[in-house]
């Protein structure tokens, strides 16, 4: 499961330079689906990920503002500060506590980790298709989404 950690990581830093060739205002505008705009979508799936690992580890949700990390830098910056953090969690023995069920304050049902894991790597694959999806309506190549022939980084490098 570490591996799709991995793989999520690199697609969305590859977003990030792709998102290099638009304007902040191409970035904010509103679209069709998905959560709005290109930007919000990347700022959403850092918010959800870390959400979930803080309730896994049983830590209070921190609430991130998006009006805070409006910009590129800012929400690129956000997600290499949180990675960091969620990477020295994925690093310990997460299989202990696969089965471990969680409750967390958004959600009255309580939930395995394992599911929970799997939630946050599924939910960053479906906004990646809706990235992808926007990226075509602007006339532009999409970042491969392609699992097979990535050479990915080890959780234990970051």
């Amino acid at each position: 499961m570490i591996k799709f950690f991995e793989y999520n990581w690199q697609v969305r830093d590859e977003w990030f330079d792709w998102c290099n060739q638009l304007t902040i205002d191409e970035l904010l505008e509103e679209r069709r689906g998905g959560v709005g705009t290109i930007l919000f979508t990347l700022f959403h799936i850092i918010d959800v990920e870390y959400s979930w690992i803080r309730g896994i580890q049983g830590k209070e949700d921190v609430v991130f503002q998006f009006d805070e990390y409006n910009t590129l830098e800012k929400v690129k910056s956000l997600s290499t500060n949180l990675r960091n953090e969620i990477a020295e969690f994925l690093k310990t023995n997460i299989d202990d506590l696969r089965e471990k069920v969680v409750s967390v304050p958004w959600d009255e049902a309580k939930y395995t980790v394992d599911d929970i894991l799997h939630h946050i790597i599924a939910h960053e694959i479906h906004h990646i298709g809706q990235l992808s999806v926007w990226s075509r309506e602007l006339d532009r190549q999409p970042v491969s989404s392609s699992f097979v022939g990535r050479e990915l980084r080890s959780v234990h490098s970051y």
